[in-house]
């Protein structure tokens, strides 16, 4: 059984033999994957597989999750063209939807913050649903890109207004090495590219919890966002009882995570926030198990 995590930045391969012994654990750069054409996505995703499998093992079958498979009729094209390439009984999902299976659960809502955030259920006739997802430029609000770019934006309006700065706008400083607001500016503008911003997350979450009510408020702005995922997926009739949440930001940040559960609390009180403690490509197997099963 292969399961594969294949996100924006690296990919997690697990390989388990039919009685559940974990054979292999591969993580790489995923490096300029990208999930259309979905023939060259099937020939790469074959690729890494099979190098992740240890000489002399077959693969069985296997459960991807990968990010860009935004819709249910990609992720069906996707799985088609695996099972063309590789030979072998395939079920692709969105990297989001690995987090129910990881949990050990039929249902619920899979929420992922990291380096874009998106959130992915299913109604009560098996119907993929998708929130958000659109990129950092668009939104994927909550996520760590969009958190630095939301909390820039903030720093220098206030700068603008003539406000002192309350710690948020020298802990951006501080990170990007920069002197001053104007090469601020022009530092993360000559460089738009979540590859640069998305670390400086950590940076806003530190001024947050040192006072800065700024960048506190940026974190709750965050947390609202990613609740209103989970709302406009349980309005289209996602089931289940629990949101499972993964990503850098969501589960190294307990600040985001403390939020949206009370926000959550307070909106979906049939819901409970989870965050995932182990990795999501747990729920790759899952998958691949299930497709065996099915085939």
């Amino acid at each position: 059984m292969v399961g594969a995590d294949v996100g924006g930045t690296k990919i997690d391969i697990r390989v388990e033999a039919l009685d559940g012994t974990v054979r292999a654990m591969v993580r790489r750069p995923a490096g300029d994957w990208e999930a259309v054409p979905v023939e060259a996505a099937a020939r790469r995703l074959v690729g890494d597989l099979r190098a992740a499998v240890p000489a002399g093992d077959e693969i069985a079958a296997v459960g991807i999750g990968a990010q860009g498979c935004d819709t249910q009729e990609h992720c069906a094209h996707l799985a088609e063209a695996v099972e063309a390439v590789g030979a072998v009984p395939a079920a692709v999902v969105n990297d989001a939807a690995l987090l129910v299976p990881a949990a050990g659960l039929d249902h619920g809502i899979g929420l992922i913050a990291g380096t874009g955030s998106i959130g992915v259920g299913t109604d009560a006739a098996g119907n993929v649903l998708f929130a958000g997802g659109w990129g950092w430029v668009l939104g994927d609000e909550g996520s760590a890109p969009a958190i630095v770019r939301d909390a820039t934006r903030a720093a220098l309006a206030a700068h603008d207004t003539g406000l002192a700065d309350d710690g948020l706008l020298a802990a951006l400083l501080g990170h990007f090495g920069a002197a001053d607001p104007p090469a601020l500016a022009r530092l993360v503008n000559d460089r738009p590219d979540p590859g640069l911003w998305g670390p400086g997350a950590p940076a806003v979450f530190r001024a947050a919890d040192a006072g800065s009510a700024l960048a506190a408020q940026v974190v709750d702005e965050a947390a609202e966002h990613l609740r209103t995922l989970v709302a406009r997926l349980t309005g289209r009739g996602a089931v289940g009882g629990a949101v499972v949440a993964a990503g850098s930001v969501l589960v190294r940040q307990p600040r985001l995570a403390r939020r949206l559960g009370a926000l959550l609390a307070l909106s979906h009180p049939g819901l409970t926030l989870r965050l995932l403690d182990v990795p999501p490509v747990i729920g790759g197997v899952a998958l691949a198990r299930r497709r065996l099963a099915g085939a």
